[in-house]
């Protein structure tokens, strides 16, 4: 009987293609409009996670003043030393490293070609706080580094604007008033997660940005890895109390410095993209609800069309719970099949959206299966009331009927 149903209700929508297009087309369009919205969220949400992660992981970034700036309307706060350093990476347990970053600008020049571009003066525990692939070269040698000699690793957009066909290691370049030899180059990481290009930058021990650029021994930033066995809000609180010794602050006295947690601004972003996920997605829902009652207004407008032909059913013989079935089967027919046209269309457009907004394509089978079910579920919701009606008509009056 079941297959004799469906039979039946794929032989009525085919006798009306335009009508029943026109009856779907709300759930073609909610669940289009749900399956692209969660899917396109989902990769932004995956493409925060990436930017932030590019940051390093379970990484604290120590910055001196209270914000991402210095500070302003009282005096300077002072940078951090290499001292500091030092005393975090023996007094505070589970500390991986802890990597100094000096930081100048300059002109990058190699024959005719010149580059403006950032200098950053770190330590070998700069690889393991932010790891980077290595496309050529090496890290900082250990006699390099306590020697402040002039080596340098290159950023891929340095490499592009002054080698260009050229394997820039062991080559030599001049970065403002130091000629440096180039020892590695950096792997492509793209944007950060505030905009800036990561790799365009240039990597040289501290002491020779100290001493032949900046001038003094101050550290402007300190980038710390913790281990991913030890809880980070107490290493926070460890490093905030060790700072606050070593800078002399007195206990009402705010923090002259700031410490940011890639991970928790990861957490946060990641939260914050997927309720605005789910809003949207809300918001999208409500056209299926739209679909659902096209459908029934349909299938009412159907049995008032079909009433002789009930008649003649229940004349014969049949019994109203298979005519509600008949009805009700034809209802859920149209919704699934408003249900798969609208997964097409939203993978089509999801495969389309992506590259568009930089984002990428995940698709996720869940969201998927659930947007089918619900339209299914909205072809039973909706289909139930004109179905009961055409089972409830009196057979005579529906013979009657013209």
């Amino acid at each position: 009987m079941w297959g004799t149903t469906f039979l039946l209700a794929v032989r009525e929508i085919r006798r009306h293609l335009l009508r029943s297009f026109l009856t779907i087309l709300g759930i073609v369009i909610g669940v289009w409009a749900v399956v692209t919205m969660v899917t396109l969220g989902q990769g932004a949400t995956a493409a925060v996670k990436q930017q932030i992660s590019s940051l390093g992981a379970n990484v604290l970034q120590v910055r001196p003043g209270q914000g991402f700036g210095r500070g302003g309307g009282g005096p300077q706060p002072p940078d951090f030393k290499i001292e500091d350093l030092d005393a975090i990476r023996t007094q505070i347990v589970g500390v991986q490293a802890v990597a100094p970053l000096v930081q100048s600008t300059g002109t990058a020049v190699y024959n005719a070609a010149n580059w403006s571009t950032t200098v950053n003066g770190t330590n070998r525990e700069y690889f393991t706080a932010q790891p980077w692939t290595f496309t050529g070269g090496r890290i900082f040698s250990p006699a390099e580094e306590q020697a402040g000699k002039a080596v340098c690793i290159v950023g891929n957009t340095v490499r592009n604007r002054l080698f260009r066909g050229i394997d820039p290691v062991g080559q030599r370049f001049r970065i403002k008033n130091i000629s440096c030899e180039i020892i590695g180059t950096l792997a492509p990481k793209g944007q950060g997660g505030f905009g800036n290009d990561q790799d365009d930058i240039v990597l040289m021990p501290y002491k020779a940005v100290q001493r032949r650029m900046t001038g003094n021994r101050d550290v402007r930033m300190m980038m710390i890895s913790v281990d991913a066995d030890y809880d980070s809000q107490r290493v926070q609180a460890s490093l905030r109390d060790l700072l606050r010794e070593r800078r002399h602050l007195s206990d009402g006295a705010e923090d002259d410095f700031n410490i940011f947690d890639t991970k928790q601004i990861s957490d946060t972003l990641s939260g914050t993209t997927q309720i605005l996920t789910s809003l949207l997605g809300a918001v999208a829902a409500v056209s299926l609800l739209v679909g659902g009652i096209g459908i029934m207004n349909i299938m009412l407008v159907s049995v008032t069309e079909r009433t002789r032909e009930i008649g003649i059913r229940l004349a014969i013989g049949a019994v109203a719970r298979e005519v509600l079935l008949q009805f009700l089967v034809e209802a859920v027919t149209l919704a699934c099949l408003g249900g798969l046209l609208g997964l097409f269309l939203a993978l089509v457009s999801t495969l389309i959206l992506a590259p568009v907004l930089k984002v990428p394509f995940i698709f996720d089978p869940q969201i998927n299966l659930v947007a089918f079910i619900f339209s299914a579920l909205i072809g039973v919701v909706f289909g139930y009331f004109p179905a009961r009606r055409a089972a409830s008509l009196n057979p005579i009056e529906a013979l009657r009927h013209e």
